[in-house]
């Protein structure tokens, strides 16, 4: 079965839907005033593979992601440069979809924009002032926080902390330094559209959940995004729609984690950021990456935790589709021998306890690799032509859970440092595969813990340390307490 890790328990749970066969989910898509980055794209493809996989798994998915079209830096640009905010949208979300689709992403099943919800953003927003929980002041309204007992659930705020670091400069309207606009006055110059409380346009956050109700219903599967989107936005969001409707909003909370570039955070002023265009026109990498190359280095490193992102690890994502394209390249020979099926499907087994074990790609690429290794190995002794078929379509078939190896192997553009010769098998590179980084379970984390605390009791303290190292490595941080027992977190 398969788990997730929910932001808002702060756990790793079963998934299970609210209809039998039937998920739905929304994930937060772009504001449309440039281009897509890198971080745009990992969020992109992870809920992407978390669909393929859920319909791979026999689920019927309604999946709906936004746009953001009306928004003050959408407003700035478009007076920038002297055109309508319609001119600035509609270019970038034709980019968008120029970009998503070079990396294979397919359409979500709805994709709602904001400028054309206007009714049941203001309809919200009424309902919330009507349940006391917004008030409307000078032609703005604002969500009341103090009115929502379980604000901060998700992110794990509480409110008198979040007043204390709140800045001086607040809105002097505001009731609370915290309360978040619903719907805001209209200005000279900016787009509006009638309401209740005069022109203006919507707040960011009751946006996303005006649509999501109006595409999936008051309560749905899963809500999710990028971890910087956990507070405020998704913060706002379970206020203002658990507020209106009094139901829980979203079961399962999905967030991906950011991405590092050079194992720096990737920052204009730091000149380490990168648009996805630029990946693929940058000079120093368009000889090596294309939308797939991209994918499986994206897929490398689990989606809840960092991404570096580095020409070598490029290097290394090419490097490993070409050991994948030779075997498949190689299945198109004809010989004739023994053949082992049990190596397919354990494998396949495998693969499908990595993505039951909260989407693990890294782990799921490992099973690939190691099938890919297993069937190397057999065709030195010989392959049956009908089973080669069998074969390659079950890495295809594996493979479009990822959006990998859909590819004809006459398609794919070989490293000519591949040694191979068509016809004959002359050499099987296993250096090929690229490095996938570790996912520790809770339970792992656990059970090293447990052995770190052994190897203390004996005094063996070389060990201890090693263990504190190697779980450092991947993501953990150990707190010793004063008793004696250790704490973590990732």
């Amino acid at each position: 079965m398969l788990q997730l890790f929910n932001t808002l328990t702060g756990k790793r749970e079963s998934f299970e839907p609210i209809e039998p066969n039937k998920v739905r989910m929304y994930v937060c898509g772009v504001t449309v005033y440039d281009y897509c980055h890198i971080g745009h794209a990992r969020s992109a493809l992870v809920f992407d593979v978390l669909r393929r996989y859920l319909e791979y798994s026999g689920y019927v998915v309604t999946f709906v992601k936004n746009f953001t079209d009306v928004d003050d830096k959408i407003i700035k640009r478009a007076n920038e440069q002297g055109v309508s905010c319609e001119a600035i949208t509609g270019k970038f979300i034709d980019a968008y979809y120029e970009d998503m689709g070079k990396l294979g992403i397919g359409r979500a099943t709805e994709e709602p924009r904001a400028t054309a919800h206007m009714t049941e953003i203001v309809n919200l927003t009424e309902a919330l002032i009507s349940k006391g929980l917004a008030y409307a002041v000078g032609g703005d309204v604002y969500f009341q926080v103090e009115k929502y007992p379980a604000y901060g659930r998700l992110s794990k705020r509480k409110l008198e902390d979040l007043q204390a670091g709140a800045r001086v400069d607040i809105n002097e309207r505001k009731r609370h330094p915290m309360d978040f606009a619903l719907w805001k006055s209209s200005k000279p110059g900016e787009p509006s559209w009638p309401s209740p409380w005069g022109s203006g346009r919507p707040g960011w956050h009751i946006e996303c959940s005006a649509m999501s109700i109006r595409h999936l219903g008051e309560t749905f599967d899963i809500h999710g995004g990028g971890m910087d989107l956990i507070f405020p936005h998704h913060e706002n969001e379970i206020a203002q729609s658990c507020g209106a409707t009094g139901k829980e909003f979203a079961r399962y909370w999905v967030h991906n984690g950011f991405v590092q570039v050079n194992q720096e955070k990737m920052s204009k002023s730091l000149g380490n950021f990168f648009t996805i265009r630029e990946i693929f026109e940058k000079s120093e990498w368009s000889e090596v990456v294309t939308g797939e190359i991209l994918r499986y280095f994206l897929l490398s490193t689990h989606y809840h935790g960092p991404l570096d992102f580095s020409d070598q690890a490029l290097k290394e994502a090419k490097k490993a589709l070409d050991g994948f394209y030779d075997l498949f390249l190689r299945l198109t020979e004809s010989e004739e021998d023994e053949y082992h099926a049990y190596t397919i499907a354990f494998h396949v087994e495998g693969f499908k306890i990595a993505m039951d074990n909260d989407l693990n790609t890294p782990e799921a690429l490992a099973q690939l690799q190691e099938l890919r290794g297993a069937i190397n190995k057999q065709l030195l002794k010989g392959l049956p032509a009908g089973r080669k078929q069998e074969v390659r379509e079950e890495f295809r078939r594996l493979g479009k859970v990822l959006g990998l190896f859909q590819l004809e192997p006459n398609q794919w553009e070989f490293n000519t440092q591949i040694k191979r010769t068509i016809g004959t098998v002359t050499e099987i590179d296993e250096a090929l595969p690229i490095t996938v980084k570790k996912w520790l379970t809770d339970r792992d984390i656990e059970s090293k813990l447990a052995e770190r605390m052994e190897a203390k009791k004996r005094k063996d303290f070389t060990r201890a340390d090693a263990i504190r190292k190697e779980l450092n490595s991947l993501g953990v941080t150990i707190e010793d307490k004063p008793d004696g027992t250790s704490r973590w977190k990732r």
